[in-house]
């Protein structure tokens, strides 16, 4: 039974790179469909931005970069992401990534390059962390005392984390790099349980410069340092300092190092900024699933406010759910 129980972990692994590559193989939103040519292109298009434009120009409209033709509006972690799978295009096949005529390439070499930079995350960044947390991590926390029966359910959560459906779709199936924001955090939650709190926050700052929809678990993490850092029975205060001071370093040091190249001109950091939380093109859009987007079916939210109060009405929503938590 354990000789039996000790293969398992290898074949769930197998079988969820299977069902990834298996989705891959199929057909993507927006395949062939002009102007936009859907998430593909997108993907594309950021690859060749980062790689033919100097780094100014990346968040700006300019004769070579529209913004009305997705336009880069993720933090610049993402943006570099791009640039080296873009420097990598053009070592393969400079028509990849060419700036000038490339609007809905769609070779056949170049969808195999773009399925495999997914996987390529996934087996990076994904599937490691998910792997960390569930035979090391967790573990730790664990207070059963049936190591054969730890071992299953350990093994049956892993290949369910592994197979979510969401996460496999959107990114092996629409050329999405999701995997890589929820691998770091999922990396973060797995140090916390080792007690590194310092590697964890490291490790979510970068996941947050990644995606900026990481603000979603933010607040959990911030309160959760934060309560490390409180005095306890035997812990003197100036530890406690110590130690807030400490996390507080790491996080910016972390923000200054992904941030630097865009610390240099403040416009360019606000123009940024301005990209990452586009207000101007409102709190939600009709092609993002959100709840938002399920109640507007009802009620139409974007016709009865203005976008500034959709943003009011958004935060209040926001606080009234964290004081419900609290």
């Amino acid at each position: 039974m354990q000789n039996g129980m000790a293969g398992l972990p290898f074949v769930t692994l197998m079988l969820a790179i299977l069902l990834r590559w298996c989705v891959s193989l199929h057909h993507y939103s927006g395949e062939g469909q002009p102007p936009m040519f859907g998430d593909y292109e997108a993907q594309r298009h950021w690859m060749e931005i980062t790689t033919n434009l100097p780094l100014h120009e990346w968040y700006y409209n300019t004769t070579n970069n529209d913004l009305l033709y997705w336009g880069l509006d993720y933090p610049p972690l993402t943006a570099y992401h791009s640039l080296l799978c873009g420097y990598v295009a053009n070592r393969i096949n400079p028509n990849f990534i060419d700036i000038g005529s490339s609007r809905g390439y769609e070779s056949i070499e170049h969808k195999f390059f773009m399925r495999v930079t997914v996987f390529i995350a996934d087996l990076l960044v994904y599937i490691p962390a998910i792997l960390w947390f569930f035979y090391k991590a967790l573990p730790r926390q664990s207070k059963n005392k049936n190591a054969q029966g730890d071992n299953e359910f350990t093994v049956k959560l892993t290949f369910l984390a592994l197979i979510y459906p969401g996460l496999i779709l959107i990114d092996h199936g629409h050329f999405q790099y999701n995997g890589i924001s929820l691998g770091l955090m999922i990396a973060t939650v797995a140090a916390l349980y080792h007690g590194w709190d310092l590697v964890g926050s490291v490790l979510f700052t970068l996941s947050l410069n990644y995606k900026q929809m990481e603000l979603y678990h933010a607040l959990p993490f911030f309160c959760y340092l934060l309560g490390n850092c409180f005095p306890k029975q035997n812990k003197p205060f100036m530890t406690c300092m110590s130690k807030f001071l400490s996390l507080s370093c790491v996080v910016l040091a972390t923000f200054v190092i992904v941030w630097f190249p865009f610390l240099k001109d403040i416009n360019l950091l606000m123009q940024v900024v301005h990209r990452l939380f586009p207000l101007a093109r409102g709190v939600f859009e009709d092609k993002v699933s959100n709840v938002w987007c399920c109640l507007n079916v009802i009620y139409k939210f974007k016709n009865a406010f203005t976008n500034i109060q959709m943003a009011k009405i958004c935060l209040f929503a926001t606080l009234v759910a964290v004081y419900q938590v609290i």
